[in-house]
């Protein structure tokens, strides 16, 4: 397979040769660290001072004034922090379309008692001037903006800024992270007094960056330590970074006429070229005062992530690389006034040092193909021999039941909805239970739920037995018993062939065969992406049914499959996991609650749901909140699925898990022993995942080992109900 064309040089650059000769002696011969004064020390130490200079010349600065960090958001946060504490309060002003290694800064600033005005930008993500004069207060120390967005590449007037800034006597930062090395950067024309460098935007190395702090400006050191930097950055100097750095600064200064001319030829042929191909194609931005190698493209009447999905030979981003797994819409297009069409058609492409016409030529060509394919619903030109060729997930925007709208917009519009009320109804949308319930008679009540989403692994069969799965445990996690089932398909025709439905309702078949039912019907739509699932109908005894309110303080939680799915199906989606653990997830996924719900049957249960998008602890959260009640999860009987824990802490974590942490935010109270790594697991938005079962604490110990009898291993005792605290859920080890 041909490696994909690279065109998100914004997100991350490659190393250019000269840096990475000029790292090699510091990977093999250079080891002295440059604090001691013997010989070899020394070297390093020199190498580090001939970097400060290399940089500084670049930025037009004295070789004094640039301070080396691990990367542009260390740097953002030693400008504002380190300026802001030099005062007890005070007031600083940057914008609403800034990078998070600002906004999170001022968040935090303004939680210590610090206040931020975040101003507005226009239709082309630029800062009006006036509303910048109108924002400062007599109490304004710090102005914050960036010089160039990442996502969009507009360039703000930071001269004309820093010089209201210095008019009043206020200091001003830019965060440069994006913008140097990709246009003209002078410290002296800018006339700031901070500014942020971050390496690997630039040809450098990851994890290596500086601040420039101009002569006469006071910051504090946020770490202390021994006089390193300054006394500004404590800590051994990474060197080896640290000379790949001031590498590039060299070889960019020396050469940045040839450099920019370049950048700006790939930039402008590439949005020429795709304007031409595609014309209804519009540009996210300012035309003209932009970086010039950035174009964020808006595709009318397709997703962004659908369209990527068929581009996997095109390197390139949906959203910044930074937050690109998060559920929210880009802040920046948000803050233009974009529509959420036109935020959710939006791509940005960035070429770079690397980038050749023909690279260019090659990707329009695909992109607009593609687009066609989509937009016109034409046939692939792909040719699938065999459908194991396919990867469903790449169909797709998202996984599975993480795709679910996020919880508390879902709360928001349900609260309006207004039903017929029915003396038979006994559950209905009006709480947070697995499925509806309505009663026929004295003896019999049926149960009725719907459940699908989009591919959460690649091979057809096995998205369908999954599907089918999930749809089938709401009527098990209200204490029923399936009776039929209706199949509900989008598909994308146009995109794969009808084999591949085929497949997924084959899949679905056999979960039905093992649940008993048949499956009577359906309906299905044409769509861009594959989406399958059931409709279900069971019965259960009017007296009978399982709320997923009730529990008792006293009550045992009883988990009976482990956790982790959202994050494994994710790591399985960007190749990260072998064949052993997909086929493990799989097997997780497509085992259906029956025997776990049959075993349920024979213990008093005051409550019960099954875990899917909001997670083990969303989902407990809703088991809690009509009851003056709490819960204390006991983190170490929490069963995990093995591989978890390693994708967390390489970072695989998908939006749906995000979304549900920040939803749970002041409902919980974690133990300090209980790890960040684990903070994410109870939080991972599950498909198909086990019952949580909440029964008289005597009776768990025998629970469990039946359900352990029955094939249902990972059954554990995960906590207990208490009566209310402060918070909702407490999480012990």
């Amino acid at each position: 397979m041909m490696k994909p064309i690279y065109l998100d040089h914004n997100a991350s650059t490659p190393l250019i040769p000269e840096v990475i000769n000029a790292m090699m002696p510091f990977l093999q011969n250079h080891y002295g660290n440059p604090s001691s004064s013997h010989y070899y020390g020394q070297e390093s130490k020199k190498a580090i001072e001939h970097s400060r200079e290399q940089l500084a010349a670049l930025l037009n600065c004295s070789a004094d004034e640039i301070i080396f960090t691990s990367g542009g958001s260390e740097s953002n946060n030693m400008a504002l922090k380190g300026v802001v504490s030099l005062y007890n309060s005070g007031h600083i002003v940057t914008s609403v379309i800034e990078h998070p290694a600002i906004l999170e800064v001022c968040r935090f600033l303004e939680n210590s008692g610090y206040s931020v005005t975040y101003l507005p930008v226009d239709e082309y993500g630029l800062v009006d001037t006036k509303s910048l004069v109108r924002a400062i207060r007599s109490d304004t120390i710090l102005i914050t903006i960036m010089l160039a967005n990442n996502e969009v590449g507009t360039i703000q007037p930071i001269r004309e800024i820093a010089q209201i800034a210095h008019e009043r006597n206020i200091l001003m930062h830019t965060d440069a992270a994006q913008a140097v090395g990709k246009i003209h950067v002078d410290v002296q024309e800018l006339e700031v007094d901070l500014l942020s460098v971050a390496g690997h935007k630039m040809n450098a190395p990851k994890g290596v960056g500086s601040l420039y702090i101009k002569t006469g400006t006071k910051i504090q050191p946020l770490t202390h330590g021994a006089g390193h930097e300054r006394g500004l950055r404590p800590g051994t100097e990474n060197v080896l970074e640290i000379v790949g750095l001031g590498t590039a600064a060299e070889v960019f200064h020396s050469n940045e006429k040839t450099i920019l001319a370049e950048q700006k030829s790939r930039g402008d042929q590439f949005w020429s070229e795709l304007k031409e191909a595609i014309p209804e194609i519009k540009l996210n931005g300012h035309p003209e005062q932009k970086l010039p190698n950035t174009i964020n493209t808006y595709f009318p009447g397709i997703d962004a992530n659908t369209l990527l999905s068929d581009l996997p030979d095109i390197a390139a981003s949906a959203g910044a690389a930074c937050h690109a797994d998060s559920p929210e819409p880009s802040h920046v297009l948000k803050a233009m006034g974009l529509s959420d069409e036109r935020i959710l058609g939006s791509i940005r492409f960035s070429v770079g040092r690397t980038t050749t016409a023909q690279d260019v030529s090659a990707a329009v060509r695909k992109i607009s193909e593609a687009y066609r394919n989509l937009t016109e619903n034409m046939l692939s030109e792909v040719t699938f021999t065999d459908i194991s060729d396919i990867r469903l997930t790449q169909y797709t925007h998202g996984l599975g039941c993480a795709c679910k709208i996020r919880p508390q917009h879902l709360e928001e519009i349900l609260k309006k909805i207004q039903t017929i009320p029915s003396e038979y109804t006994q559950v209905g949308f009006e709480t947070s239970d697995d499925a509806a319930v309505f009663r026929l008679t004295d003896d019999i009540s049926l149960v009725s739920t719907v459940d699908f989403f989009t591919p959460i692994v690649d091979d057809p069969y096995d998205f369908g037995r999954i599907a089918a799965a999930n749809s089938l445990s709401d009527i098990y996690a209200m204490g029923g018993k399936p009776i039929f089932a209706l199949n509900i398909a989008a598909f994308p025709e146009k995109r794969l062939p009808m084999k591949v439905l085929e497949r997924i309702l084959e899949g679905a078949q056999h979960i039905a065969h093992k649940a008993r039912i048949p499956i009577l019907g359906g309906h299905t739509i044409e769509d861009n992406e594959p989406k399958f699932g059931l409709a279900v109908t069971g019965t259960v005894h009017p007296d009978a049914i399982w709320r997923n309110v009730g529990s008792q303080p006293g009550d045992a939680l009883i988990l009976t499959k482990p956790i982790g799915i959202g994050i494994l199906s994710t790591a399985l989606k960007r190749g990260l996991l072998d064949d052993a653990a997909r086929n493990a997830i799989v097997n997780i996924m497509s085992e259906l609650n029956a025997a776990a719900a049959d075993i349920i049957r024979e213990f008093p249960i005051h409550a019960c749901t099954d875990i899917t998008g909001f997670g083990l602890l969303g989902h407990l959260y809703e088991m809690l909140i009509d009851g003056d009640i709490s819960a204390r999860i006991i983190s170490s009987k929490v069963p995990v699925i093995p591989n978890t824990v390693e994708m967390v802490r390489r970072n695989v974590i998908p939006g749906g898990t995000d979304a549900n942490m920040n939803y749970l935010k002041g409902h919980i109270q974690w133990d300090d022993k209980v790890s960040s790594v684990f903070r994410v697991i109870f939080c991972d938005a599950q498909t198909s995942g086990g019952l949580l079962v909440a029964t008289p604490e005597p009776n768990a110990a025998e629970m469990v080992k039946r359900l352990k009898e029955s094939g249902v291993t990972s059954a554990s005792v995960i906590g207990k109900i208490e009566q209310a605290g402060k918070y909702k859920i407490f999480i012990v080890p």
